[in-house]
């Protein structure tokens, strides 16, 4: 009896740490969609500066996504926050909002993927 208690309190955890990884996944993807819509609003606003910021902090959300758990739209959308981040240093907003116009689109795709 011990021992399938055991195996049930096992089976629960692990569960337990199953939904708990998703539910972060799902809130980094988030933050990221959010931080990206940010910097195209920004962007609109002709403010590089903001854009980059923006970028920056999806970024980071869309990498902690990657760690926990690989999708190629969350490679790509990495690499167009890249873009927004550089034109933006460069003063370019228009392009910088580009870039991260793209960045959603592939966060959205990532999204629909899982």
């Amino acid at each position: 009896m011990r021992r399938l208690m055991m195996t049930g309190f096992l089976a629960a955890l692990l569960s337990a740490a199953a939904v708990s990884t998703a539910q972060a996944e799902e809130d980094h993807k988030s933050e990221a969609m959010k931080h990206a819509t940010a910097a195209l609003e920004s962007a609109k606003a002709g403010d590089a500066a903001a854009v980059g910021e923006h970028a920056k902090a999806a970024k980071d959300h869309a990498e902690a996504a990657l760690k926990e758990r690989a999708n190629p739209h969350l490679d790509a959308a990495i690499k167009n926050l890249n873009l927004a981040i550089e034109h933006s240093e460069a003063g370019d907003a228009s392009t910088a909002g580009d870039d991260a116009h793209a960045a959603m689109t592939h966060l959205k795709a990532a999204e629909k993927s899982f």
